[in-house]
């Protein structure tokens, strides 16, 4: 039996914790996509999580994780918030309304440089897990993450497979929920109804429209009811 591998999280401050396990069904479907990931044929496989605000993406990714270091591969763990433009320059553009948070709040060239990129093909293995704390504002993108050459890259956010990063990663998996339960959800965690509602649902609306990001998914993960997601027809194999 192998060891279990190391997991490597990011330095953020907003983190959140690994849920209990949920039920047989949410245990085996993650070890379903476990294995898959676990095949595929690239020495650092890089792995995006994404869905709606509140859909889940990280506990899912918590959860993927944990499985795949108990395999005995190593993990890195982050999340496209700790990659946002830092808020001392939201003067210089609108990062408030839905159509400013989806074009201006993160920060594309760096997610590349400091983080896809060195898991990529001929990449140092060197990554920073985050850049900018979203809480504390610290910029910590000179603390760099040593991948081990077998390493399993998660990371977890909205607007993951926008075109500026896509092709990086080599397997994709999107939370469904619809949009009350995205709402819903998010209002029960942030106590922020008109935020999830007139910013972060709008500007997953125009992300949904422009890149239609489920066409070219790897996986589709009805994650409506936690204890029992399944898969649905990915994009890529619907008529």
């Amino acid at each position: 039996m192998k060891a279990q591998g190391r997991i490597h999280r990011s330095v953020s401050t907003w983190q959140q914790p690994v849920p209990v396990p949920a039920s047989p069904e949410r245990s085996a479907l993650i070890d379903q996509l476990a294995e898959r990931i676990l095949a595929l044929p690239v020495d650092r496989p890089r792995v995006g999580i994404d869905g709606l605000t509140a859909s889940g993406k990280t506990s899912f990714g918590h959860e993927l994780a944990d499985r795949i270091a108990r395999a005995g591969r190593p993990v890195l763990r982050a999340s496209l918030d700790d990659f946002k433009k830092p808020w001392r320059d939201r003067h210089l553009y609108d990062r408030e309304s839905g159509e400013g948070y989806y074009r201006n709040a993160f920060d594309y060239p760096l997610i590349r440089k400091l983080l896809l990129e060195p898991l990529g093909p001929g990449g140092s293995g060197d990554c920073a897990l985050c850049a900018i704390d979203p809480l504390t504002q610290i910029d910590h993108s000179s603390t760099l993450t040593s991948a081990e050459d077998d390493a399993v890259l998660i990371v977890d956010g909205v607007f993951a497979f926008r075109p500026e990063i896509d092709d990086h990663w080599d397997f994709r998996i999107w939370l469904e929920v619809s949009p009350e339960v995205s709402v819903r959800r998010g209002t029960a965690r942030d106590n922020d109804e008109a935020i999830h509602r007139d910013r972060y649902l709008k500007a997953e609306q125009l992300y949904l429209a422009e890149v239609q990001p489920l066409r070219f998914v790897d996986v589709v993960v009805d994650n409506s009811i936690f204890a029992r997601p399944h898969l649905v027809p990915a994009g890529r194999n619907r008529a």
